[in-house]
């Protein structure tokens, strides 16, 4: 039999990929009720279920409104994203120490399937082969801690506000290249340097569609 703890954790993976992917759209209702037909549960762990992506800022909840998707909260996503670009630069930085040739291999393979899901035009695909080819990285940084803080990280990043972007995707894939070739030639600075960069060319579109107009890069300290 389920428990309700491990109920409650199959029904926080499927909420978070229903919302990340855009199927449940930003501002859309979450009646319990439903959430436990879909998830064939009971109320309670949908209840936990709710509190879990809450505390993460996926969902949000008031009094007489009941609980539905979260907005964007731009200045949330700046922190997010800030706190991304340096624990993420430093877990790659670890692992480019770390890799063998093997390793190489399968980073490699992974790339392929990124590619290969974008020429298919599936989304889903592509963003869970994106999903793979970075954490392959990060769960050898040698702090399993580490890469378990950064999949809450990137659990509530809003990734369905850059569903159907072509030329993002074109720029992203270089840029998953020059992270491998930066370990491949076994240089961790220049392997960090290329993480930082592609998660800030991935966040400022991001902040442009929120905002709608132009975002100076908050990693900057002397922007406002």
């Amino acid at each position: 039999m389920v428990n309700n703890a491990t109920k409650r954790d199959v029904i926080v993976d499927g909420l978070r990929r229903l919302i990340v992917s855009g199927e449940l759209e930003r501002g859309s209702r979450l009646p319990q009720d439903e959430l436990a037909k879909r998830f064939n549960s009971s109320i309670t762990p949908v209840r936990e279920a709710l509190r879990v992506l809450e505390a993460e800022g996926l969902v949000v909840s008031a009094p007489h409104r009941g609980t539905r998707v979260a907005g964007i909260d731009l200045d949330r996503v700046k922190a997010t994203y800030i706190v991304r670009r340096l624990t993420e630069s430093y877990a790659m930085r670890r692992a480019a120490t770390r890799f063998s040739l093997r390793d190489i291999k399968r980073a490699q393979e992974l790339l392929l399937k990124i590619e290969d899901a974008a020429a298919a035009g599936n989304e889903l695909r592509v963003r869970q082969a994106n999903r793979d080819f970075h954490f392959y990285f990060y769960d050898r940084s040698g702090i399993p801690g580490l890469s378990d803080h950064l999949a809450l990280l990137w659990a509530s990043f809003p990734w369905d506000l850059v569903i159907g972007a072509p030329d993002r995707a074109e720029a992203s894939r270089k840029e998953h290249h020059a992270i491998l070739e930066a370990v491949r030639a076994g240089d961790p600075d220049r392997a960090a340097a290329a993480v930082e960069t592609h998660i800030a060319h991935g966040f400022l579109p991001i902040a442009r569609r929120i905002s709608g107009e132009d975002v100076l890069d908050p990693f900057d300290p002397d922007t406002d």
